[in-house]
């Protein structure tokens, strides 16, 4: 278990020295032939780092977990460039790279982050989707990169401290949505790039990949009109489901599913008892009897796939005595109150023995699952009278007036804290984020997209683009990835599967929201595996008992931390407004819970960091 550093410097003796202080394990042989070693792993830390390695002149290292081996083996072979069947998967994309540059990236599917020694550059890719993470800063005329936020932190020469503008933007989103990190100084990279950073501090950025808007694109074109039927887009989509899902099962052994007996997680189990011929274990959570949950649901789908399933169950005491824990393991927070029970299910799969875990994570953000609604209602009866609908041309786009009233409908529709900043951050906060650059930036080129080949025409695919490009990488796709790796186990996505998303934007919004049934299309690509009372439930989701913790075994928690000296220094909340809702005070339904939770989530997060 590791995680990875690289360093472009002046000399490789500078190099060595800055590596060394971010806590990586630099080896180095002075009759090595080669550039000298401006990559290490970091051995402390939960990754799945691998290297250094080299191939066509080019050093790299990375964490890089490739699902279509044979298909990038035989590219290479076609070129000429071959490469022994059993390399591992970071030299493997590294020769793709050398080769083909990025149209090596763009044909990989899989997980990874990637540094690269390139003709004096260094370049950082990150895969399609942002499965895994890379972040980099400069100082002392060197660059830094690594898969660890905290490596990062310790490197002296940068001396970093808070990012005030990324605390706004957490507390509106409950995570941060774009390059910003709460590290002043250091930048994620954004999934489907290749950023060449210079030794003169130049940057250059390739998008290799976009998920781009291509209705019917990949069918029969021969439909009147160029439309296939409904039944056409179900069936591509069903054979490119049992694709991902079987290129993400291990080779002869158990795999385990994560099971909450919603659609997206039933689907993915089906398909797993389907195409493994080794057994499926699956797992589900519980928070209490008293409680509305889907247990029902999970339970009939794991009889109905004959799979080995456990139930663990989940208390406020479990949550409280590990959440500063879960937050420590995380790069950049993430304001989920399933954080500690995500970790418990990936303890529960190691325990078990298993070393590949699925998930049903993508459904919503790729498929259009009902956080989109409110946009929609919202699109149908705004204040200028036009109205609209999904599938109606965003002819507003570029009025500005209009364009900035969605942005702000958006962000209001996360009901986080985004209209409680000037109640919730003190007044010396306030005047120094009047300054710094706004979270809307962050939705601006989805919800308001400049005239180019492939722009999301439709309201909703402009939503789901942004769901994918926003919450999908930065909160959904890390989590796995750090509570996993944590445990030595892969949490993989079929649903974020590269294919997967280019049949959904190429799919008709009305086969995704069809009438009031929401990813229709998936739905149907499925019908046959499970259940009609699965796939035709309504969407409920788990009730998770915030408000019942804080009340509770969180409650005094909450207060040391948030009304504590350290929290005071600090100056960032302020004590009346904490102290109001810790008491449940406010306006009908305020939320405080899920406001709270943010609160003490980014504190956490903040001390593990030992950030002021």
């Amino acid at each position: 278990m590791a995680r990875f550093c690289a360093c472009l410097a002046t000399t490789p003796e500078r190099a060595r020295s800055h590596l060394a202080s971010m806590g990586a394990a630099v080896r180095y042989d002075a009759g090595a032939a080669g550039p000298g070693p401006g990559a290490a792993l970091i051995l402390d830390e939960p990754g799945h780092a691998t290297g250094p390695f080299t191939a066509g002149g080019r050093t790299a290292v990375g964490e890089v977990t490739l699902h279509n081996r044979p298909e990038l083996l035989a590219a290479l072979a076609r070129s000429g460039a071959h490469a022994r069947p059993d390399c591992p998967d970071g030299e493997l994309l590294l020769r793709c790279w050398a080769r083909f540059g990025a149209a090596g990236i763009r044909l990989a599917e899989g997980m990874f982050a990637l540094a690269v020694h390139d003709e004096g550059d260094l370049v950082l890719i990150r895969d399609h989707v942002g499965a895994r993470t890379l972040f980099y800063a400069r100082a002392d005329d060197a660059w830094a990169a690594s898969t660890s936020l905290r490596a990062l932190r310790r490197w002296p020469a940068l001396g970093t401290g808070l990012e005030l503008a990324a605390v706004r933007s957490f507390l509106t989103f409950a995570y941060l949505p774009g390059e910003e990190t709460l590290l002043r100084g250091v930048r994620e990279v954004l999934p489907g790039r290749c950023l060449r950073l210079a030794d003169d501090g130049t940057v250059t950025e390739e998008h290799y990949w976009e998920p781009e808007e291509r209705i019917g694109q990949g069918l029969r074109e021969w439909y009147e009109g160029g439309d296939a039927p409904p039944e056409e887009y179900a069936l591509k989509l069903r054979g490119l489901l049992e694709e991902a899902t079987a290129r993400r099962l291990p080779d002869a052994e158990a795999v385990a599913v994560l099971l909450s007996g919603g659609v997206d997680s039933s689907l993915v189990t089906a398909l797993a008892a389907k195409l493994h011929s080794h057994p499926v274990h699956t797992y589900s959570i519980s928070f209490g009897d008293e409680l509305p949950n889907e247990l029902g649901y999970s339970g009939l789908v794991a009889t109905h796939c004959q799979t080995r399933h456990r139930v663990l169950s989940v208390s406020g005491d479990a949550v409280a005595a590990r959440l500063a824990e879960a937050a420590a393991l995380l790069d950049s927070p993430v304001g989920d109150p399933l954080t500690v029970p995500n970790l418990m299910l990936a303890e529960a799969v190691a325990g078990d023995g298993l070393r590949v875990v699925l998930n049903g994570e993508g459904g919503d953000p790729v498929f259009g699952g009902p956080k989109n609604l409110p946009m929609l209602v919202y699109e149908m009866h705004r204040g200028d009278g036009t109205g609209g609908s999904p599938d109606d041309d965003a002819d507003d786009a570029d009025d500005a007036d209009a364009a900035d009233t969605r942005e702000n409908a958006y962000l209001r529709s996360y009901r986080k804290c985004f209209t409680d900043l000037p109640d919730l951050l003190t007044a010396d906060a306030l005047e120094a984020l009047e300054t710094l650059p706004r979270p809307e930036r962050f939705i601006t080129p989805y919800l308001r997209p400049e005239a180019r080949d492939g722009r999301m025409d439709h309201l909703l695919n402009q939503l789901l683009h942004c769901n994918l490009r926003t919450k999908g990488a930065h909160h959904i796709l890390t989590k796995v990835e750090r509570l996993t790796a944590s445990q030595a186990i892969q949490g993989r996505s079929p649903l974020f599967d590269r294919r997967v998303i280019d049949q959904a934007f190429a799919t008709p919004p009305r086969w995704k929201l069809n009438g009031a049934v929401e990813k229709w299309v998936l739905k149907e690509a499925v019908r046959d595996l499970l259940p009609g009372t699965v796939v035709d439930r309504p969407k409920s989701g788990m009730r998770v008992p915030v408000q019942q913790w804080l009340r509770g075994p969180l409650r005094e928690l909450a207060g040391d931390l948030l009304l504590g000296r350290e929290a005071r220094a600090r100056g960032l909340f302020r004590q009346s407004t904490v102290r109001a809702w810790m008491k449940g005070e406010g306006a009908l339904l305020p939320r405080q819970g899920g406001k709270l939770w943010l609160v003490l989530t980014l504190e956490l997060w903040l001390r593990a960091y030992d950030v002021t």
